[in-house]
């Protein structure tokens, strides 16, 4: 039935934690109403901005990581997650 999608492990992985991620905060949305907050850029945020903006930053890191050869693409994860936990810790 899904063949012509020629899905891999790590296609579905990637996809189930994005979807995850979102159910998780629509739940903190819902249980957790929360005021925006203003960060280092400047701009009000919530929790959906702060996560957009890491899903967004994470896939320049990766496409970097990528175009630049720096090495197994194990560790540009270790920097997304770095990078994620500044996000939402400061912006």
């Amino acid at each position: 039935m899904f063949d012509w999608m020629a899905w891999t492990w790590p296609t579905a992985t990637f996809f189930l934690v994005i979807a995850g991620l979102l159910l998780t905060f629509t739940i903190l949305a819902v249980k957790f109403p929360e005021v925006p907050r203003t960060g280092i850029l400047r701009i009000e945020t919530t929790r959906g901005d702060r996560l957009f903006i890491t899903l967004l930053g994470s896939a320049f890191i990766n496409l970097a990581w990528l175009g630049l050869g720096l090495g197994p693409q194990y560790f540009a994860l270790l920097v997304c997650l770095v990078y994620a936990a500044a996000v939402f810790r400061w912006v």
